[in-house]
C-alpha cells in the first residue's frame, strides 16, 4: 500500500508563488509516475502535470505550462509542484497522485493512489 502526504497550500494573492509537497511511504516509488491533479469548486478532477518514472520526462496542462514546474526529489519518493503566477482560476484542491502505466495518467480515472489533497486559494 502507498500512502500519500500532500503539504505547502494555503492563501496567496494573485501573482505569487507556492510550493507543494508530496511524500509517499512505505515502498519506494522509482518504477511509478507521479503527479498533481487538482479539483476546483463545483468541477470534476482535472490533470495538472506529471512526471515519468524516475525523473524522466514531465507533462503539464495547458492551462499551467510556464507558470507551473514538477519534479521529483532524489529519493523519488517526494514530488513537488512549484507553482508562480498564480491566478484566481487556480484556486482547487491539488491532489498527489501516483500510477504504474507506461504513460503518466492524465486522467483521474487511471490514478492507482491518491493523497488527502492540499487547499490552494488565489485571491484577486
Amino acid at each position: 500500500q502507498v500512502r500519500l502526504v500532500e503539504s505547502g497550500g494555503g492563501l496567496v494573492q494573485a501573482g505569487g508563488s507556492l510550493r507543494l509537497s508530496c511524500a509517499a511511504s512505505p515502498r519506494t516509488l522509482s518504477s511509478a509516475n507521479m503527479g498533481w491533479f487538482r479539483q476546483p469548486p463545483g468541477k470534476e478532477r482535472e490533470f495538472v502535470a506529471a512526471v515519468i518514472r524516475s525523473g524522466g520526462s514531465t507533462i503539464y496542462a495547458d492551462s499551467v505550462k510556464g507558470r507551473f514546474t514538477i519534479s521529483r526529489g532524489n529519493g523519488q519518493n517526494t514530488v513537488y509542484l512549484q507553482m508562480n503566477t498564480l491566478e484566481p482560476e487556480d484556486t482547487a484542491i491539488y491532489y498527489c497522485a501516483v500510477d504504474w502505466r507506461v504513460t503518466p495518467a492524465t486522467t483521474a480515472g487511471s490514478v492507482t493512489h491518491w493523497g488527502q489533497g492540499t487547499q490552494v486559494t488565489v485571491s484577486s
